[in-house]
């Protein structure tokens, strides 16, 4: 799909092409008329319409000599529709590591042992070294503030504050007044 939204993306890529489509949103014309309106060879604007008929925006329909062309705008509106659902946009997507902005803030900010060289201050880095630390957590296993600080310990000595962060994002939960904490298991959106 991704390679039918770069096509459609190309079609419009052309100043003359994008002029075309816009005279005929107004009203359909020939050849002839869009080169002389464009200042252009009728053998360039004869390209530029085969491109947009080939994408299924344009027909031409003969009246007399001339080929006359229109924009055909249901299917200029129902391809754009398709090609822009969201379900097509995210499968552009889907070869992306999703991760990839997280290995590289952990790998910057872990040491060779696994334990943090530093917290870091700007929040998206900290979101990435939270859920580095997470993971050090089962999900569903209950544990005690003295072995969430133990484990946290092995990665920072502020247990605390990575503590108190790992609850403010959500990453850990907390039942009330030093009670355990634990990790959920994180639910999907589909």
């Amino acid at each position: 799909m991704s390679d039918e939204i770069v096509s459609f993306f190309k079609v419009f890529a052309d100043a003359n092409r994008l002029k075309i489509v816009g005279l005929l949103a107004q009203q359909p014309y020939s050849v002839e008329e869009l080169a002389a309106l464009l200042n252009l060879k009728a053998s360039t604007v004869s390209h530029h319409l085969a491109r947009l008929a080939q994408e299924g925006l344009v027909s031409a329909k003969t009246e007399s000599y001339y080929n006359v062309y229109q924009l055909d705008e249901k299917a200029l509106q129902a391809r754009s529709r398709d090609l822009f659902s969201q379900e097509n946009l995210a499968a552009s997507v889907v070869d992306v590591d999703a991760d990839a902005y997280d290995n590289k803030v952990v790998g910057d900010y872990v040491r060779k042992d696994g334990s943090l060289k530093t917290i870091p201050a700007q929040r998206k880095k900290l979101e990435a070294v939270l859920r580095y630390l997470v993971k050090a957590f089962e999900v569903n296993r209950k544990y005690s503030e003295k072995k969430v600080n133990e484990i946290l310990g092995r990665y920072h000595e502020d247990t605390a504050s990575l503590r108190r962060e790992l609850v403010g994002y959500g990453l850990l939960k907390r039942e009330g007044g030093g009670g355990d904490y634990w990790r959920e298991e994180k639910r999907s959106n589909g």
